[in-house]
């Protein structure tokens, strides 16, 4: 066997690692400040009628910037685009990304439009629960049309960072949603001191998202243009190789975007229970974004590039090794979080937003969501890495079939559960459904890429298990003597009991994890050494 080879897929699985980290590290200080800005809406819109309005209208253009930007036009642009960087000409390739920037802009604009005209239609069709009272749906439909032109800058900011990301740099996009948290944090502070009224507060803060994406934006095109990409050349709205990325694009729609649109329609159906439902879900949903966009976000996006490298020079005994290690390390990293939010979900979320306008009750309400959420974080993070294998191959039916079955899924789990459980029942249904098409997705890769190590990603996998029992178990102790009731401590005194019990889980899961030898644990601290070595 050439020794090159064997070494190829080692080094690809450290440079996967190394992405991961940088990725992880930038997005776990833009989710800070996303908790930030979302202990600042708690506090000053608790989960009434206005918050309930924006998040019903901020979830459309989300969505759409799912669908669209990272969901699939980024999924389906970096093969292609990393196969014209390796197999044709460079200067080539630039012309694609900047044609294809161009023709995203020109579609988006249309969609904007047309999201801003028909803006009552579609909140009738996503919230039918608003219509009552009729001032809530008035509200609803104004704050959609003000934020719909955000999915033009989003869109643009995820093509960049697909651009970047398979160009080798990885920092700059990482950072970009900090921008949208310091835009809205800074919107409604400022807007709250001229006025008092709820109403008057969010309609600035949905002027904060599309500053957000303005400087989300500004931040991209810097390192664009260092990177060689020249927006001033004579590229047009068409390049040969956008069909390919079009016949990619179009099915990864649904199978890109599973887990968004499973969101959506648990706010629709969340609508239709009592107000603050939609609120209770949101700020679960939140916590349970935290470890998934450092953990299983970071690791989609680092791996995709190295995947479609591999799948461009036809290396298939590489992406087998390659998808094996992004899986051990995803389920490594997320299994202890996983633990963790079931644990200490009702302290964190009173430490996190139970002040102001948020009350016990809605502490408690969300933290209840928090469980059924957490339930499915592992397989979240897993269905990332194992549909960029898919599109890393260029294969979109196998997600979408999937997809559907599993859009289908929540929605009649979601109409089964919500009657005996509420908006529980919805979070759960949102679980049980990306846990089915995670099953489906590996079930069908197994068959497609036979060559990965499905029982070493068992084993750590029941290593990484047992180490994180082991974590609760030394966390659910400490907690009945310092949290028996997280409602009733506060202020500085719980967040040291959480941090407290935070950092003795951590110390706990680390000391099973060099006990078990959990393989993902050695080259993780083994990285970090290096790291500070060099440094």
């Amino acid at each position: 066997m050439n020794p090159s080879r064997e070494r190829q897929p080692k080094s690809e699985n450290r440079q996967v690692t190394r992405a991961a980290g940088v990725v992880g590290a930038a997005t776990l200080l833009s989710r800070i400040f996303g908790y930030v800005r979302d202990m600042v809406l708690a506090s000053f819109f608790g989960a009434g009628m206005a918050a309930d309005a924006f998040i019903a209208a901020f979830r459309i253009p989300n969505l759409l910037r799912r669908l669209f930007g990272e969901g699939s036009l980024s999924l389906a642009f970096v093969p292609v685009f990393t196969d014209a960087l390796i197999n044709g000409d460079r200067e080539d390739a630039h012309r694609l990304a900047v044609s294809s920037l161009k023709l995203l802009l020109v579609c988006l604009s249309v969609v904007a439009i047309v999201g801003v005209v028909a803006a009552p239609l579609i909140i009738h069709a996503v919230a039918p629960g608003f219509a009552t009272p009729p001032e809530k749906m008035a509200l609803t439909v104004t704050l959609t049309r003000i934020m719909f032109p955000y999915v033009i800058l989003i869109g643009l900011v995820a093509l960049c960072m697909g651009i970047l990301n398979v160009l080798g740099h990885f920092a700059a996009p990482a950072v970009a949603p900090l921008m949208l948290n310091l835009a809205m944090i800074g919107a409604v502070f400022a807007v709250s001191r001229f006025s008092d009224s709820q109403t008057v507060r969010v309609l600035g803060l949905s002027g904060g998202v599309l500053l957000g994406g303005i400087l989300q934006l500004a931040l991209q095109l810097p390192y664009l243009v260092k990177h060689g990409i020249r927006f001033w050349n004579r590229s047009g709205l068409w390049h040969p190789r956008m069909r390919a990325v079009g016949l990619l694009m179009l099915p990864t729609i649904f199978g890109a975007a599973v887990y968004q649109i499973n969101i959506l329609v648990g706010t629709l159906l969340a609508s239709l229970l009592a107000e603050g439902s939609v609120s209770y879900l949101y700020y679960a949903d939140r916590l349970v974004q935290f470890p998934l966009g450092i953990f299983g976000q970071a690791a989609a996006t680092a791996v995709l590039p190295s995947l479609s490298r591999q799948a461009a020079s036809h290396d298939h005994a590489g992406m087998g090794e390659t998808f094996g290690h992004a899986m051990r390390l995803v389920l490594f990293l997320t299994l202890p979080a996983m633990v963790g939010l079931i644990v200490l979900r009702e302290p964190i979320v009173a430490l996190l937003f139970q002040r102001g306008a948020f009350d016990p009750q809605t502490a408690r309400l969300t933290s209840d969501a928090l469980l059924y959420y957490a339930l499915g974080l592992w397989a979240f993070s897993a269905v990332r890495i194992v549909v960029s294998t898919f599109y890393a191959m260029q294969d979109t039916r196998t997600p979408v079939i999937s997809a559907t079955l599993a859009i289908a899924a929540n929605i009649l789990l979601g109409m089964a559960l919500m009657g005996p459980m509420g908006h529980c029942g919805l979070a759960l249904a949102t679980s049980l459904s990306s846990m089915m098409n995670l099953t489906i997705l590996v079930v069908h890769l197994r068959r497609k890429l036979g060559v990965i190590r499905w029982r070493s990603i068992l084993s750590s996998c029941l290593k990484t298990l047992l180490a994180s029992g082991v974590m609760a178990a030394a966390v659910i102790m400490l907690c009945r003597r310092l949290l028996p009731d997280a409602s009733a401590v506060g202020g500085i005194r719980l967040l040291l009991d959480v941090g407290l019990a935070i950092g003795a889980g951590i110390a706990a899961f680390c000391a099973m994890a060099v006990l078990l030898k959990i393989p993902e644990w050695r080259k993780m601290t083994d990285l970090v050494k290096r790291s500070l070595k060099r440094s």
